[in-house]
Order: C-alpha cells, then structure tokens, then sequence
C-alpha cells in the first residue's frame, strides 16, 4: 500500500510535466471549434419546440451562456495538457450549480447540486470552471476586473487550502465531512449580511412538496392536478403520461430496500412536462405529483433525462452503460448526502432518466445581486465544497502534493478564468449575433 509520503510525492512530480503555472497560460487552439455550432450539434436529439427558450436563455447574458455551454467549455479544457490527477468530476461546477438541500436528518447543508455531466477526470476542470464563472458573474455585475480577479483567486484559494487541510485527515473523517449552513452564520459579522444569509435559509427550508402543492397545482377533474404554464410546464399526452408512470417499476429497483417500501407508500397522481435550468433546456424532463396518507401528503418528484456527458468524448469511459445510473453514482459519490429519493430509469423510446424530490428544502444563491464581498465569499465557499466533493473520490493527498503550500496554482488559475471570461463574452456574441442573423432562433423572457 502506497503511503501518504509517497502519495505526496507522486503529486509533486506531476509539477514537471504539467507546472502549476501552465494552467494560467490558456489560449484559445487553432481548430477550435465554433461556439454555436457545438451548441446546434448538442441539440439534435432535443425537443425542436423548446430549443428556441434554450437560446433565449444563453442569450440574455455572457454568465447564462457560460452556463449553458458546458459542452464547449469541455473541448477549450481537453485541448489543454492535463494532470491526470484523477477526480469524479462534477463537470458542470459553475457558481449556479452549488446550493442548499436537506439531508435526511433534516440538516440544511451546502454542496454541489448538478450531476448531469459527472464523469472521472482531472480535478482542475471543475476548479477552472468554477473560477471562470466566478470571474464572468463579477464582471457581469460591475464589479471590474480587479475584483473579477480577486473573486476567482478567493475560489481557488480555497479549493487549495481545503483540499490540503483534507489530505491531512483520516479516510472516515473525510468521508462525512459536510459543510452544514448552520456553522456559516458565525463566520458572518456584518449584521445586513447575516439577515441576509439567514432569509435565504428560511426560504430553503419553505421550498417542500407541500409548499410545492400550493404553487404547482389546481384542483381539475375531482382532485389536484398539476397546473398547466405553457411552454415551461405542459400537460402530457395520454400515451406519454401512461409512459411515465409506467417507469416506476424500474426506478423503485434502484433505490435501497427501505425507500422502496418508502416510495410504495405514494400513489401515483398526475404528470407534466416542464422546461428546467439553462443548459438543459430541450432534454426531456417530468415533474410527478404523488400523495401519500391523503391529498395534503403530497410528493412531487422530478424525472430528467440523461444524456451522454460533454465529458465523454475528451475522457476514457467510466464503465457505467446507463446515463441516469452515471448521474446517480456520481452524485452520491460527490455529494456529503444525496436525496433518499435518488435513483433512475429508462424511459419512453429506451431514453435514460434519473429521478430525484423536486423540492427539498432546496436554495441556491443569488448570484446576479451580490455584492463585490459577497461575491468573493461566497466562490470561496463554493471552493470548499468542491475540495470535499474531490476529497471523496480522488487521491486527495496525491492533488494536495501538487498544489503545495504556496498559492502558484491559485494565481494560474485566476489567470485562466479572466482569460475565458474574455473567450465567454465573445463566444456570447457570437451566439447574439447568430440569433440577430436568424441563423439561430431564440425566444427571450421565458
């Protein structure tokens, strides 16, 4: 068994092949390919009606196309040398992309929520990509570029320190590890900003199926239905809502014993199609309304499809034959704890679905109204919570090794994220200018 001196060194020796600061001297490859034309390729087995919000979502600003463009992120990053410090990866690590969520002891805690294009791989292109989004929502916020640059370093800085802090403990002790909500109020002095924080909890904690039941459902036809909001939340045709409860079977094999029994317990009620986040705008995705002793016992789950990663065509394959068992193992794996209700299934045509509770005390932060303080705080935060989630799955003693005491990585890395935000703002352009040409169709406001 290789031991942590070892470990240690091995992530050390890396720094000749691939030097810390290297990561900060990105520029865009010759044979990039163009921006739109990943986007347009990505779309193909969407549904055509919905592309058009999709656009008009990336469209609206620089960041909501950052997020959106995972895929072209991925080949900017792949044509780069790497580490081969391996990690699952989260993939899509942008500042959106973290959040608040219930455990099953009913703690509020704080960790990375988006697994769709989890795949192993090398740690820094979580890091990176956290850091670019960090540095494009300053700027998109007016905060300039010194604190564009001050931000990302905060991620960064923080992502290294913690992942060395979590080198340094045992196996079990890294494995519960948890960033709870709770601990972050102390760490807050200015009064405003902590009535602020714990506003933001409160709403969490508000965000339940039975809150869920007031805003996302009408009684129709004797009972609670689920309201129609068309185009982002429609009604499904007779066959296709037969379809979907007919998947159940599939999914409750997935979950532990005790859940089945758990999920049992719930009838299955009504069904609808609705349009989620940015960069997923077109994949099939359901929310199922069950009830459980009576009709104000409600659950609301949402089944999403999985497609193959943007990871997969730039990394080596990870064994798993089914996206939505990809989605959930890595999520589990990344996550401190995962909904109990987490599992997945196949779908209509043979289509590759995960399920998950809708709303469980979910929040997210936000981002677009932060201040240049706030802002900084808040991607160091997200640096740790993406240390733990690496910690969990990689050689953390290996990347620790790597990254060293001093903060050369910090400083490539922020280099890197200002040089992309640079690459995103004409990237987005290139998407407006698209859409003014009609070349791409695209329906803003929704």
């Amino acid at each position: 068994m290789t031991s942590p001196g070892e470990q240690s060194r091995s992530g050390r020796a890396v720094r000749k092949s691939v030097s810390r600061a290297s990561h900060g001297r990105w520029t865009a490859s010759t044979d990039r390919p163009d921006p739109v034309g990943v986007l347009e390729r990505q779309a193909v087995d969407r549904v055509p009606e919905l592309l058009p919000i999709r656009y008009g979502r990336m469209a609206a600003s620089p960041f909501a196309f950052l997020r959106g463009a995972a895929a072209v992120m991925a080949a900017d990053l792949a044509a780069q040398p790497d580490t081969g410090l391996t990690v699952q990866l989260c993939g899509d690590a942008h500042l959106l992309n973290f959040g608040m969520f219930a455990s099953p002891e009913r703690s509020l805690l704080f960790d990375l929520n988006d697994f769709d294009e989890t795949l192993p791989g090398p740690f820094e292109w979580d890091v990176k990509r956290l850091a670019a989004s960090v540095a494009v929502a300053a700027r998109q916020n007016g905060h300039g570029d010194d604190w564009a640059r001050g931000s990302a370093l905060s991620a960064a800085r923080s992502y290294r320190q913690t992942i060395r802090e979590l080198a340094g403990q045992g196996e079990l002790e890294v494995w519960y590890h948890r960033i709870d909500t709770v601990d972050l109020l102390p760490l807050i002095r200015k009064p405003k900003l902590r009535g602020r924080v714990e506003a933001g909890l409160a709403r969490a904690r508000r965000r339940t199926s039975l809150r869920a039941l007031e805003k996302l459902t009408e009684v129709r036809d004797g009972g609670r239905r689920i309201a129609h909001d068309p185009p982002l939340l429609e009604p499904l045709a007779r066959a296709e809502s037969q379809a979907v409860g007919a998947v159940f079977g599939e999914y409750r094999s997935t979950l532990p014993e005790e859940r089945r029994l758990l999920l049992d317990r719930y009838r299955f009620v009504d069904a609808a199609r609705k349009v989620v986040g940015v960069g997923s705008v077109g994949t099939r995705c359901y929310i199922v309304l069950l009830t459980g002793r009576d009709d104000d016992d409600p659950l609301f789950l949402q089944i999403k499809e999985a497609g193959p990663s943007v990871l997969q065509d730039h990394l080596p394959a990870d064994g798993h034959d089914h996206h939505g068992h990809r989605v959930v193992a890595g999520q589990r794996l990344l996550q401190a704890t995962s909904d109990i209700f987490l599992g997945w299934m196949s779908g209509p045509e043979g289509r590759h679905f995960y399920s998950r509770q809708l709303r469980d005390m979910k929040g997210s932060a936000e981002v677009a109204t932060m201040s240049r303080v706030v802002l900084g705080q808040y991607a160091g935060l997200c640096g740790k919570a993406l240390a733990r989630a690496h910690a969990r799955s990689g050689d953390r003693i290996a990347i620790a090794g790597y990254l060293g005491s001093a903060d050369t990585f910090d400083r490539a890395v922020t280099d890197f994220a200002l040089r992309y935000a640079d690459r995103t703002a004409a990237d987005h352009a290139l998407l407006t200018g698209a859409v003014a040409d009609g070349a791409v169709t695209a329906i803003s406001g929704v």
